[in-house]
């Protein structure tokens, strides 16, 4: 398999292993070709596979077993997310059994709060970008996002924003740049009025709410986001390495 050296490899390696395990080329409790196997395959050298594999396996994705070889968790084949994609909201309702679809509600432009400014590294009033988005699991309603993004990191020429794509093809398209990853803080939330009329919810009933920011390769902040989440159809499990 050819890796492109403009991006490093083991991010390539990485990318790659992972969606073969999603793919189920890979199964749960299934064996990985050896280290040996895939050096010749990625034409890179072992350290980088070696590299690649911790990381994997600090995750809890796959178990390294000593003298015998590396197994995919067969844990994951319950396990609808990992900590790697837990906040993409389609992929996560994909691996719930459901089929995703995104509304979007309304794209607006406003100028930032302080906390918004805070999160985003920006000056309190500077012009942002509001998205408030619902996404389905089939028919249902489960999830009420909004996520804001700094106007000065939009591409204008980039055209109409499209409220209905995935968060890191949104980023991709108009600001021209890659989520390498996510600070979330998870607590117990309370549906108001409105927000229980859009989720099909009980008023005063508890939901998951999730305050996220998502960052670059160099650690500057492209969207902040605050999502309501109806966790009595979408069952978080995850796995994770404990070391």
């Amino acid at each position: 398999m050819t890796i492109t050296r403009s991006i490093p490899v083991a991010v390539q390696v990485n990318q790659i292993l992972r969606e073969r395990i999603r793919l189920g080329v890979y199964p749960p409790g299934g064996k990985l070709p050896s280290e040996s196997e895939l050096s010749q395959e990625f034409d890179v050298s072992r350290a980088t596979i070696r590299t690649v594999l911790a990381r994997m396996a600090a995750e809890g994705l796959i178990l390294r077993k000593q003298g015998d070889g590396t197994y995919v968790n067969e844990h994951i084949r319950d396990v609808n997310t990992h900590l790697g994609g837990l906040w993409e909201f389609s992929r996560l309702i994909e691996n719930s059994g459901y089929q995703p679809s995104i509304n979007s509600l309304s794209i607006t432009q406003r100028a930032s709060t302080e906390h918004e400014a805070h999160l985003l590294d920006i000056q309190p009033g500077n012009e942002v970008l509001s998205l408030r988005r619902l996404f389905f699991a089939d028919e249902d309603p489960v999830i009420l996002a909004t996520n804001v993004i700094p106007n000065a990191r939009i591409d204008p020429t980039a055209g109409e924003p499209d409220g209905r794509l995935r968060i890191h093809e949104f980023i991709q398209r108009y600001c021209h740049r890659k989520i390498a990853y996510a600070v979330s803080d998870v607590r117990a939330g309370v549906a108001d009025y409105e927000i229980a009329h859009i989720l099909n919810w009980q008023p005063d009933s508890p939901l998951l709410k999730i305050e996220i920011i998502f960052y670059d390769r160099d650690n500057s902040p492209l969207v902040c986001g605050q999502s309501y989440l109806n966790d009595a159809i979408l069952r978080l499990r995850l796995v994770q390495a404990w070391e």
